[in-house]
C-alpha cells in the first residue's frame, strides 16, 4: 500500500492548485487524510479491530490531516452511524484490502466493510470495491485489458476513455462516480508506477486522492516504485503510521 501513500504525498500540493500536464517533479510531501485512513484500514485488517473504531482512532490521533466536513463530524461524534456518503474517501483508503485478501469474494466483502462505516451510499461502496478488485486482479497478473473489462462490466464504469481525452474538460470532483473511473484510467494508461501517479495528478482534479487510488493499483501491477520515492514516503510517516505499514508489508509481502 506504499504505492497509494506515496501517491497521496506527491499529489498533495496539487489538490487545490490543479495542473493539466505531467511536466512536474514528483516531490514527496507530507501525508494527508488519504494516508491516515489507509493505514487505519491496514491496522484493522492486521489486528481484527472494529473497522469504524480503528478509522476513528487514527483520525483523531492525526486530527489535522485535511478531512472532509462530513467525515470530520463523524470522527468527533460518539455514535458510529454512517452518513450515506458517495465521496471518494471510500476508495482512497481501501488499498490494503486489495493486498490482504486473495479471493474476489473476500475483497469485495471487506471493501464494502471498509467503506460502509461512513460511505454507505451504493456509489461509495462501488468505488471502494472497484479499486480493491483492480488491485487484486493486478496482483494476480491480469493484463490491463482484462482489468478494464472486468471492472467496467462489474461496476458499469466507462473505462474506454483515455487520460488525454479526459484531461481538457475534467474538473475537481470528490465523488466516487466522478473520480474513481478516472483514477483507474490513469493507471490503465500508464507505463509505470510514477506515470500512473502523474496521469492522475495531471487530470486537474482531487489530485492527492486520485494519485492515491491510481498509485495503489499501479503498485500491485508493476510491483516496483522508484526506491527513493518509497523510502522518502516511509520517512514522512509518523512512527505510529510507519509501524503499521511495515507490519502490513511484512505480513502480506507487498512488493515495491
Amino acid at each position: 500500500m506504499i504505492g497509494a501513500i506515496a501517491g497521496d504525498m506527491i499529489g498533495k500540493p496539487y489538490e487545490r492548485c490543479s495542473i493539466k500536464h505531467k511536466d512536474f517533479d514528483p516531490l514527496v510531501h507530507g501525508f494527508t487524510d488519504d494516508t491516515v485512513l489507509t493505514v487505519a484500514v491496514a491496522h484493522a485488517i492486521l489486528t481484527g479491530d472494529d473497522m469504524a473504531e480503528a478509522i476513528r482512532a487514527f483520525a483523531n490521533r492525526h486530527p489535522h490531516a485535511g478531512y472532509g466536513r462530513g467525515f470530520g463530524r463523524w470522527m468527533r461524534a460518539w455514535e458510529s452511524e454512517p452518513y450515506n456518503s458517495f465521496g471518494n474517501g471510500a476508495a482512497m483508503r481501501v488499498s490494503p484490502v486489495g493486498f490482504a485478501y486473495d479471493t474476489e469474494t473476500d475483497v469485495l466483502h471487506h471493501a464494502e466493510r471498509s467503506a460502509a462505516v461512513t460511505h454507505n451510499h451504493p456509489e461509495g461502496i462501488k468505488g471502494a470495491q472497484a479499486t480493491a478488485l483492480s488491485i487484486l486482479l493486478a496482483r494476480r497478473g491480469a493484463d490491463k485489458e482484462t482489468i478494464r473489462t472486468e471492472i467496467a462490466g462489474r461496476f458499469g464504469y466507462d473505462l474506454d476513455r483515455t487520460v488525454d481525452a479526459i484531461r481538457p474538460g475534467y474538473r475537481f470532483d470528490v465523488s466516487c462516480q466522478g473520480s474513481v473511473p478516472e483514477s483507474i484510467i490513469a493507471f490503465l494508461d500508464s507505463d509505470d508506477w510514477l506515470d500512473a501517479v502523474k496521469n492522475a495528478i495531471s487530470l486537474g482534479g482531487d489530485a492527492d486522492t486520485m494519485a492515491c487510488i491510481a498509485g495503489g493499483i499501479a503498485q500491485a501491477f508493476y510491483k516496483k516504485i522508484p526506491p527513493a520515492i518509497a523510502a522518502r514516503a516511509l520517512e514522512r510517516l509518523t512512527p505510529d503510521l510507519r509501524a503499521v505499514v511495515n507490519r502490513f508489508n511484512e505480513k502480506y509481502g507487498c512488493e515495491f
